[in-house]
């Protein structure tokens, strides 16, 4: 999963153990049915058929927690009026056990089991959840399925075969990269019934589907079908706005990829929030999956800036495609959704996807270098904000406890670290010939999505495929408490930190630093606390102004998204005329727009470098 953090959102906003056995009939599925067509009160009904059981009680769960989230989200909350009924159509008793579990003493008369389902998108904060991963139902308009949320599972029953039937509006389609086995339609034609087979729970988690009108877009890139579905409740995107760069970057991807080819069929299923926070998705990002992910972004944000932010992240999730999807451990392969055991490796999981993310931008020259080395130099700072000595596979294995859960967002920044350095290393032990590619590709050939690895195997085996060097890295910087000796790293390669003017954006110092906030009647000031950029500077903006409008749009708390994202496309050169608020007195700012900097560390290329380090950067940036 990768989360798009907007820090202005965040910076507003200041003011059993299982020995029951069950046995089902196994010529028949687990008919689960979705009605897309009555809804009620913003409510869905879910009916699940399991067969026939032949034990005395039985547990249904929704899930708690599903793989690529890290997170307690307890999905159960928002099933209402579960009920069970025997073959005859009464109702059965049944007993809850907690938010995610239902105890059905009487197993045996069991004949199907109903509830309604809210959305997440319509709770106050999402209820923790992250919207990639949240649910949201339209009604007549849009349906995001992210199927954990609504579809169930009986104890032991996970490895079963699921036949889901969704009844769907003839005017809706569903984006995903399941294929449909059959559509049902009524006589009138204002309904259809689409139905899905798949083998086992997790298939049915791994497989999200959005339903809206049609806007859809197919390409091929080197035989793989890439679907990009669009729900845009404004139309003020389509699927046509982002196919281009979509397109342009999965065929970077695939060629920085070469021969690892996991899947035929990709779908990016791409939700554009209206109102964010607001009775709508209000945190942004995506969530991966075999063949498919699932985005979430705000739909005021510009075109350009949108797409820039697609790049970087839906990369990341296909990238997942080599790992977790590809290799992985048993925690995950066999997901106990109610009860789950991590992984030590998120370090792998998420950091080196992470990784990749940025690595093949700049190896298939869609950024140059000195970008490349910024976006490093950007997750060195973001990483100084949580404990270097903290053990990453110690927290990866405890990573849904309070102690560790605060760290999770590090993943993205030192656990890419680690896969840069990791890669540093593998590079110059084999004299360039070596990377964390190659050892993904190693790694894919020995393991695969079929065949999980023992979670305290994974560093032996590395070391096998590669060097016994490799040991003392993962001993110090992964399993251990020793921080990375960066600039070490750096010096191979013919980089050096030095002090100077850093790139920034208008309004933010970095994801977690804007340059303004909002007070409790709304209004934007200008912080007193963050030395400014100099634009603003420039603009001889002080501490306290209140920032009223600027080129004639007024902007407030309601509009803030607006501010950052049209900043995002302006122009060096172009005029910009703000009218502010100082010591009560109206005050007009008019100046040239120029690229924001800031005083910092930067990570560049040393002067003088030798050719042994140059040969090195080479190989690892651009083999």
């Amino acid at each position: 999963m990768k989360k798009f953090i907007y820090a202005l959102a965040m910076s507003f906003a200041i003011f059993s153990c299982k020995t029951t056995q069950n046995t089902v009939i196994e010529e028949q599925p687990i008919v689960t049915k979705l009605d897309l067509v009555n809804v009620q009160d913003d409510r869905v009904m879910v009916t699940i058929d399991p067969a026939e059981f032949t034990t005395e009680t039985t547990t249904f769960y929704i899930p708690k927690t599903v793989p690529g989230t890290y997170s307690t989200s307890n999905y159960g909350k928002y099933s209402e009026d579960l009920k069970a009924f025997d073959y005859k159509g009464n109702e059965l008793e049944i007993v809850k056990l907690d938010d995610n579990s239902w105890s059905i003493p009487n197993a045996k008369k069991l004949d199907k089991i109903t509830y309604w389902v809210n959305d997440t998108f319509d709770v106050q904060g999402e209820g923790g959840i992250y919207s990639m991963a949240g649910t949201n139902i339209l009604e007549d308009k849009n349906f995001l399925l992210n199927l954990h949320g609504f579809v169930g599972y009986f104890e032991n029953l996970q490895e079963k075969k699921y036949r889901v039937e969704i009844k769907r509006p003839s005017d809706l389609i569903g984006g995903s990269a399941l294929e449909i086995a059959e559509t049902l339609s009524t006589e009138n034609d204002e309904s259809k019934t689409d139905i899905y087979n798949l083998n086992r729970y997790f298939e049915v988690t791994d497989n999200p589907i959005m339903y809206a009108e049609p806007d859809t877009v197919s390409f091929n890139v080197q035989g793989m079908e890439v679907l990009l579905n669009v729900y845009s409740p404004n139309d003020k995107f389509s699927a046509e706005t982002f196919a281009p760069a979509m397109e342009r970057m999965i065929t970077a991807q695939k060629n920085f990829l070469g021969d690892i080819n996991s899947t035929d069929k990709y779908a990016i299923l791409l939700y554009l929030s209206a109102t964010p926070g607001q009775n709508d998705a209000g945190n942004f990002g995506a969530l991966e999956h075999h063949t498919s992910t699932v985005v979430v972004m705000p739909e005021i944000m510009e075109e350009e800036a949108l797409n820039e932010s697609l790049t970087d992240i839906v990369s990341h999730e296909f990238f997942h495609i080599i790992t977790p999807l590809g290799v992985h451990s048993q925690e995950i392969h066999f997901f106990d959704y109610n009860d789950p055991k991590m992984s030590k490796h998120l370090w792998m999981y998420e950091g080196i996807t992470e990784y990749f993310a940025n690595l093949f931008q700049v190896n298939q020259g869609l950024i140059g270098n000195q970008d490349f080395y910024d976006r490093i130099n950007e997750k060195l700072e973001a990483a100084k904000r949580y404990d270097d000595t903290m053990s990453f596979t110690v927290m990866s294995e405890n990573i849904l406890e309070d102690e560790y859960q605060g760290s999770y967002a590090n993943v993205y920044q030192k656990g890419a670290l680690i896969g840069m350095a990791l890669d540093i290393r593998l590079r110059e032990l084999s004299g360039g010939k070596m990377g964390v590619l190659d050892l993904m590709k190693e790694l894919t050939q020995k393991y695969g999505k079929d065949k999980p690895f023992n979670d305290d195997e994974l560093i032996a085996d590395i070391v096998e495929l590669t060097y016994p060097e490799i040991q003392d890295f993962f001993d110090q910087y992964v399993i251990g408490t020793t921080p990375i000796p960066y600039s070490e790293f750096f010096e191979k390669v013919g980089l050096e930190i030095r002090e100077g003017q850093v790139p920034v954006d208008y309004f933010l110092k970095n994801q977690t630093t804007p340059y303004i906030t909002v007070n409790q009647q709304g209004n934007i000031l200008v912080r007193n606390d963050v030395e400014l950029n100099s634009f603003l500077q420039d603009l001889e903006l002080e501490a306290g102004d209140m920032i009223q409008s600027i080129n004639g749009t007024a902007y407030n708390r309601e509009n803030i998204y607006d501010l950052i994202t049209t900043s995002q496309t302006w122009n060096e050169g172009e005029p910009i005329s703000m009218t502010i608020v100082r010591d009560g007195e109206e005050v007009i700012l008019e100046s040239s727009i120029v690229a924001p900097t800031a005083p910092g560390l930067r990570l560049v290329e040393i002067q003088n470098a030798d050719s042994d380090q140059i040969e090195l950067r080479y190989a690892w940036l651009k083999s």
